[in-house]
């Protein structure tokens, strides 16, 4: 894990170009000094005027949530879409809140459950995929885990350099290190050396590497097989994890048992089993996901019309 990226300033970040992003990073230091309910209550206003300004997004989230929960009314769907740009107004501050509040602010607010699946791995010498999804709260997601245990995250890099200082400083906070989303080799590295790895195979990212598997209502959505790839790395086990904003304030880490019999060798039913995870997890907050993601863009053949 040589390769792994530092957050690292530069003379060239000083440029003027720049300076409206160190202003904008720089507001958001200050905003999530003000007391958490109130940043929670900004953002949800933030988020409904979101809504006015990113209609292409909020036609997506709608045909989303259209095509992934078909039993629900127009009306329901209609308040779950409200209430899902209201998580994104509020993901602005916890990503605030995930690279600049310390510890001891943070501990406060956390709740964990599932904690001695950590301990167990960790006894055992074993690595841990912590199979995570792109919940709004992903950023406090991984800088709670750290501070329970501090592992490995995956990402993609940013082309700004500012933006990708402030992301890589902000997800090591409590996090050893990061890795490219296509460095496969790096990832089984740290699994075989014991690291618990975050990983987040929700989105879609084409026919690369990819079945087509239910998830949600949707029966044939393109789900990156790299899950199971992960999960044949000897002596590592499969942890479910995800972060949930709570009704009455704060946020609970879940950490789920290893799964078991995972994988099979069969590529379908491993992804399969994978999105099943991940819905299942969705399900118990649907608000609080990054349904603004065009989830099933990816048609099974390539003449299939678009379901956008």
């Amino acid at each position: 894990m040589s390769s792994a990226p530092t957050a690292r300033l530069s003379l060239a970040m000083c440029h003027p170009r720049y300076w409206p992003l160190w202003a904008g990073l720089g507001l958001l230091w200050l905003l999530v000094q003000l007391p958490y309910r109130w940043q929670m209550a900004l953002g949800r206003k933030l988020g409904r005027l979101s809504m006015l300004l990113l209609k292409r997004r909020v036609q997506i989230a709608r045909r989303n949530l259209q095509l992934a929960m078909p039993e629900l009314d127009d009306a329901a769907r209609e308040r779950l879409l409200v209430a899902n740009f209201e998580s994104v107004g509020c993901a602005v501050f916890e990503t605030g809140i995930a690279w600049y509040w310390p510890d001891q602010r943070l501990r406060r607010i956390m709740h964990i459950q599932g904690d001695e699946h950590v301990r167990e791995a960790v006894a055992g010498g074993e690595g841990m995929l912590l199979l995570s999804c792109h919940f709004m709260t992903l950023e406090l997601n991984a800088r709670m885990f750290g501070i329970l245990h501090p592992g490995v995250g995956v990402y993609r890099p940013n082309d700004n350099p500012v933006m990708e200082y402030a992301q890589v400083r902000g997800r090591t906070r409590s996090n050893k290190c990061l890795l490219d989303r296509g460095d496969i080799k790096g990832m089984i590295k740290a699994l075989r050396k014991g690291e618990a790895l975050w990983y987040a195979p929700d989105h879609d990212y084409g026919r690369h590497a990819s079945v087509f598997v239910p998830f949600f209502a949707v029966e044939q959505s393109a789900t990156i097989t790299g899950t199971a790839t992960l999960a044949r790395v000897k002596n590592a086990v499969v942890l479910p994890c995800y972060t949930l904003r709570l009704p009455q304030g704060g946020y609970k880490l879940v950490i789920g048992a290893p799964l078991q019999n995972f994988p099979t060798g069969d590529d379908i039913a491993d992804a399969t089993r994978s999105n099943q995870v991940i819905e299942a997890a969705v399900r118990q907050a649907p608000e609080q996901y990054m349904w603004l993601h065009r989830r099933f863009k990816t048609r099974p053949r390539k003449g299939d019309p678009s379901l956008y």
